[in-house]
């Protein structure tokens, strides 16, 4: 005879299909969530190479099978895990450039968040792995895109709540902040920067973003046309720097 919490689960899952369903699905966005915790963690101590896929399922609680199954190969985890650590530190810094006002202080805020810690670096790992695996391109892309919009959208709003008057393009801007961002903290792994130093590195290209407006300037700047307003009023967009 099943033992009753298994038979009541079946019994469940006859009555309400819909149910059933909908548990399975959250359960495998679970596994999913806890395989990329897992595997964020060892390939940034151990990297690609050093990190085994019955690591990755010891570290989740989890089978081998389960990992071949949500992301097919060890190499398609590392790259989903990089995306996904790139889109919420990405995420926290425009968190903690919405409490300053100036554009000195914001570009600080957006530079100090993404330094403090190595997200950027592991994605840049990603970006090079692509390069071998073309099947995995659309996954970084679409990263990088969602980087860019989101930036975009983040840093046109501040302009309009503060009256800020940009030094270039809002989108050029958005777009040279990933760039140098990726470039700098590359470069300074290579040569074994601290946090400090690539924050000062990277204030240092990155120069002057913005100005305030002059006393009794009430012209606002306008940051985006129609067209790019109705894609950055998207509801289904999450909030990323």
């Amino acid at each position: 005879m099943a033992p009753k919490t298994v038979q009541a689960a079946s019994e469940t899952a006859s009555g309400d299909p819909k149910h059933a369903a909908r548990a399975t699905r959250s359960a495998g966005r679970q596994m999913r969530s806890r395989l990329l915790d897992g595997a964020s963690r060892l390939f940034r101590e151990r990297g690609l190479a050093g990190t085994s896929i019955s690591d990755i399922a010891a570290a989740a609680d989890a089978f081998p099978s389960q990992i071949t199954y949500y992301f097919r190969t060890k190499e398609a985890l590392f790259v989903e895990a990089a995306c996904r650590d790139m889109l919420y530190v990405a995420r926290a810094a425009e968190q903690a450039a919405l409490q300053v006002h100036t554009p000195r202080d914001y570009t600080r805020a957006l530079v100090e968040s993404v330094t403090a810690t190595d997200s950027v670096a592991f994605f840049a790992e990603a970006l090079t792995l692509t390069r071998r695996r073309q099947d995995l391109a659309p996954l970084v892309e679409r990263t990088i895109e969602r980087l860019h919009s989101e930036g975009l959208r983040a840093y046109s709003n501040q302009i309009e709540r503060h009256g800020w008057n940009t030094l270039r393009d809002p989108d050029a801007t958005s777009r040279r902040f990933w760039a140098v961002a990726i470039g700098v903290m590359v470069e300074g792994y290579a040569m074994g920067r601290s946090a400090e130093e690539l924050c000062v590195e990277m204030l240092r290209v990155l120069g002057e973003q913005a100005t305030t407006s002059k006393s009794g300037d009430l012209t606002r700047l306008r940051v985006v046309d129609d067209r790019d307003a109705s894609v950055l009023d998207s509801p289904d967009r999450e909030s990323t720097s």
